[in-house]
């Protein structure tokens, strides 16, 4: 959990600093920013989708997941906690919702949040995920300069998702097989595709919604290998 809390602790240093240039810099340089940061998010999520072997397991478990997803409701109950904390911290800032959200899938969505978590907990490596922390810096002044508070108060979930997975990695990380911790990577990375669409305002998509995603697509990769019918 050492990684995670400093990764928490990155996050808040570079909210605060980037909610201080907030208030200074032009509109024109916080849109930039908010098109830059939507082009990087594209690119995390192309690289990481790449890593798929098997594109029928990869769709099929984002399909399943965004069906699941959209039945439980997860992005309502994500702006409705948003909402509560915006409630909770007196904001009245109308990007504090879209901030939260934009904020969490980016930090907690992507190779290096899973990878690093599941390093820390099943051997206790945590270059992966300082890595990440130090990223998460800038990434967090970024953001926090286009939305303001609602990516400071990002770092709740983000502390709750990430130290759930690598105390997941601690019971259940020998259960992973290689081809499951890449088509995991992979769905996430397409995850984050339509995170950086939606940034870029190309089009919003319900990423949220698509979550469980991650968790159908190891099942799927999970009953593929028992059968002996993974790569094909």
């Amino acid at each position: 959990m050492l990684g995670t809390l400093i990764n928490g602790l990155t996050i808040t240093l570079g909210s605060l600093l980037g909610m201080g240039l907030n208030q200074k810099m032009p509109d024109k340089y916080i849109k930039i920013v908010f098109q830059a940061l939507g082009l990087f998010t594209l690119f995390v999520g192309i690289e990481s989708a790449l890593q798929t072997k098997n594109m029928l397991i990869l769709v099929l478990g984002l399909i399943t997941g965004a069906i699941i997803g959209e039945a439980l409701g997860i992005e309502v109950w994500v702006n409705k906690l948003s909402l509560k904390l915006k409630s909770k911290s007196g904001s009245s800032d109308e990007k504090f919702a879209t901030g939260f959200t934009t904020a969490f899938m980016l930090f907690c969505v992507g190779t290096m949040t899973v990878i690093g978590c599941f390093k820390e907990g099943m051997d206790g490596d945590r270059k992966i995920i300082i890595t990440k922390a130090v990223m998460d810096f800038f990434s967090s002044t970024a953001l926090a300069s286009a939305f303001g508070k609602g990516v400071l108060f990002s770092v709740i979930p983000l502390l709750a998702y990430q130290g759930g997975l690598t105390y997941a990695a601690m019971l259940l990380g020998d259960f992973l097989s290689e081809a499951m911790k890449a088509e995991l990577t992979a769905v996430g990375g397409l995850i984050l595709i339509g995170l950086g669409i939606t940034i870029l305002e190309i089009r919003k998509l319900e990423v949220i919604n698509m979550l469980p995603a991650l968790v159908t697509t190891v099942l799927l990769t999970f009953i593929a290998e028992y059968f002996n019918i993974y790569s094909f």
